[in-house]
């Protein structure tokens, strides 16, 4: 599955953020609520929010919403194909270069 740039700009937008990152390392130990995730970031609820807005549009991060808490946890199969774009765009093509042979 090839994906677009503006894809792969949106998952990697979505690591290339020091809290984000700390919110996903957190989400490696399985579902957590909201609440928890203020407590342990230290964030104020509209920067969790936007933080977790911007992993969800990724397809890193799935939510679903129990009681007033938003639940998260990481997509495997957006951690599948974040893998496999990483994989995609550092693939070296062995091409003879031509350019300078003129």
């Amino acid at each position: 599955m090839e994906l677009s740039n503006k894809q792969i700009t949106v998952i990697f937008k979505a690591l290339c953020d020091e809290n984000r990152v700390q919110i996903f390392r957190l989400l490696q130990n399985g579902e957590l609520c909201a609440c928890h995730l203020l407590e342990d970031l230290h964030l104020s609820q509209p920067t969790l929010s936007h933080h977790m807005k911007v992993l969800c549009d990724s397809g890193l991060v799935v939510g679903r919403k129990e009681g007033k808490w938003m639940h998260y946890s990481i997509s495997q199969e957006g951690a599948k194909i974040a893998m496999d774009c990483l994989k995609e765009i550092t693939a070296v093509n062995k091409s003879e270069c031509n350019c300078c042979n003129k």
